[in-house]
């Protein structure tokens, strides 16, 4: 299904990465800042989508989540999502938290929780995407991670 992902894209990669979330009305604002880690998922050597992870420690920001238009309805959202997941364990997580304002259901379906905003750790809640990039409208959600 998914045969390679890219840990940790090149500078290089990252107006591919940005295209790829401005095409699907994600926020680029902020992907070119530290502390943020984005992964190229290909398929047959072709790009099929993007995920970043935000911060270290137990409590981890997943962002810029996207499936290329053409390859949605798939399947491909759910292995790329379990790939990701099974990375930030392996770099500490124990929660991923995520803002979304048209995924819910599906991060839902994945076991991610409605969660309120107001009791966001500080390291999620002082990010640039929670604060001020990411509407106030949008869903939070939490996925406690099994080892």
């Amino acid at each position: 299904m998914i045969d390679n992902i890219t840990w940790d894209i090149k500078p290089a990669d990252m107006a591919e990465l940005a295209n790829a979330l401005a095409a699907a009305n994600l926020p680029i604002a902020d992907i070119a800042e530290p502390g943020r880690r984005f992964f190229r998922i290909t398929q047959a050597g072709e790009a099929i989508g993007y995920a970043g992870i935000e911060g270290d420690g137990p409590d981890q920001l997943l962002r810029s989540f996207v499936i290329l238009a053409t390859r949605r309805r798939q399947g491909l959202g759910s292995a790329m999502l379990a790939l990701v997941e099974d990375k930030a364990r392996a770099d500490a997580a124990v929660r991923l938290h995520l803002l979304t304002t048209s995924a819910a259901a599906f991060f839902a379906k994945h076991g991610y929780a409605p969660a309120d905003r107001a009791d966001a750790p500080a390291t999620i809640a002082n990010s640039r995407e929670f604060a001020g990039i990411c509407p106030a409208s949008a869903t939070y959600l939490i996925k406690l991670l099994g080892r």
